[in-house]
Order: structure tokens, then sequence, then C-alpha cells
């Protein structure tokens, strides 16, 4: 009996974990933008919903797989550099607080503006996937879900080498340190925050791909971007490897504690858990496990 136990708790705990890769593929988004403008981008969610639901209305007017892809990177690389111009650029050198209200805005507006070209029916999103469990070890584990995580892990790996190893990644780092010496040594601020919403535009439409197959390309899927918080708060706000380690933490705790916690409340306790353990963090470590701390000097 113990060793169903231990064996039922590890398959509830790998469960978590791999819905954890889900959530940080919607926080990486968020660490992109943060990570070089410092603004938390509200908007990722409607981000999510816009990729998703442009790649599956083209796909059900008749264009291949790969050509949707194609044409959807497209519509979010303009996504990305119109936002640089007509939202961050005005805004420049604007309190936080004005920039998050002003992603908050955009949200609504990305969101309507999807509505209005595609309409609000649910669609369905097939990748040829198979969501079949398969045994290992005794464990039954998700072929979508392992997928799922072995895309995530790509894009992180691709992303840290992008932001090490290239000139645009760089550049990045240095906006994000110091965004008016940047500007002093040369570099094209709103090239690169156009560059950088681009990058979020495709980090969106991948998670926008998955979550869409998982729950079907809806507008409650713009919904999302509240799982991601948590995973932010832990991890830290400018951190990839945190946001996954962040997810995958999230991912097992709030599964084990519906399974283990949750009858003790009356159930439905997965859906605040990790909102309690955001809060605990933002006291103790506020900066989150892997985010930098700032030190300001009076």
């Amino acid at each position: 009996m113990a060793w169903f136990e231990l064996l039922f708790a590890a398959e509830v705990a790998l469960g978590g974990l791999l819905s954890g890769v889900m959530y940080a593929l919607v926080a990486i988004g968020f660490v992109l933008i943060y990570k070089t403008s410092g603004v938390l981008n509200f908007a990722q969610g409607s981000m999510v919903l816009f990729a998703a639901l442009t790649f599956v209305s083209l796909v059900e007017r008749g264009v291949p797989f790969w050509g949707a892809v194609a044409a959807t990177l497209a519509v979010m690389t303009a996504l990305g550099f119109a936002i640089e111009r007509t939202v961050l650029r005005p805004l420049a050198n604007r309190s936080p607080m004005t920039l998050f209200m002003a992603t908050l805005g955009l949200s609504y507006v990305i969101e309507g503006a999807a509505q209005l070209i595609w309409g609000t029916q649910v669609h369905r999103l097939d990748l040829g996937i198979s969501n079949a469990p398969f045994q290992v070890w005794g464990l039954y584990l998700s072929t979508f879900d392992l997928v799922a995580a072995g895309i995530a892990a790509a894009m992180v790996a691709a992303l840290t080498a992008f932001f090490r190893f290239t000139h645009t990644g760089l550049a990045f780092r240095a906006v994000a340190d110091d965004q008016f010496a940047a500007l002093a040594v040369g570099l094209r601020l709103g090239r690169i925050w156009g560059t950088v919403w681009t990058a979020a535009g495709v980090v969106a439409l991948v998670a926008g791909l998955l979550w869409g197959a998982r729950l079907g390309v809806q507008f409650s899927l713009s919904l999302i971007v509240l799982k991601a918080l948590p995973v932010l708060v832990l991890g830290g706000f400018d951190s990839i490897l945190g946001a996954i380690v962040a997810g995958l933490v999230i991912g097992a705790t709030e599964k084990l504690a519906e399974v283990y916690i949750g009858p003790f409340f009356g159930g439905g306790i997965e859906g605040w858990f990790a909102y309690a353990v955001a809060l605990v963090v933002l006291l103790l470590r506020p900066s989150g496990l892997f985010g930098q701390k700032i030190v300001e000097r009076y």
C-alpha cells in the first residue's frame, strides 16, 4: 500500500510539473518584455489569444500548417512593432504604473480587434499531437504534455543563447540595465523594443497553439495570463530560467495541494493555492527566487 501511495503521489507531481511547463510558456513572454523595458505587459494573454485565433482561422480557410505558422509570425511581428510605435514610444520615460495601465488597456484593444476580425465562436485546434497516456515505470504520462515540455525546453535554450551570444541579445541586456546609457552609446531604443515585442509575440504564438490545442481557441484563453502571475512572482520578473523553474514548482505544488490538502478545505484549492504561495514569496523575497535584487541609494 505504501508503494502504491508513493507511486500515486509521483504521478500527481509529474502531472503538475508538465502543467507547470504550460504556465511557464506564458510567463516567458512577460519576462522578455520586463527584462528589456521594465514594463509588466498585461497584454501578453491577449497576444496569446490573438496568435492562436489568427493561426486557427487561417488553417480553417485551407492554409497549410506551416504556411499558417509563417503568416501568423508575420502578423505577430507587425503587431509587435505597431505596439512599440503607437504605445511605448509616446510613453517613453513615463512611470511603470503608467506603462502598466497602457498594457492593460492594450489587452482590451487586442481582444476587441480579435473579436472584430475572427468572431467569437470557439475553434477546435488539432496539432496532430496525441494526448493519449502511456505508462513508464508504473507512471501514466501524457504525450502532449511531454511534447509541450520539450518545446518549452528548446525555447528556453534558444532564448538563453540569444541573450548571451548575439549582438542583439547583448543590446537587450544593455537596455535592461540602463536605458539612458544604452542611448548614449548609440543603441536604437525603438528598434530594440519593437524586436523584443516581436519575440514576445513569437512566444505568444507557441503558447497559444499549445493552450489552444488543450482548451480550444476561445476568448477565455486570454485569462491564462492570471496563471502566469504567481510564476513570475516566484521565479522573478526578469529571469527566463526562473520562469521555467517557478512554473514547475507552481504546477507540482498546486496539484499536490489539491489532492492532499484540498479535502480539508472542501476542494477547489488548486484555483488559489498558487497565489497563496506567491504572497508568501512576496513577503519573504520580493525579487523572487531568481530575480535580480534592486538596490537603491538615496
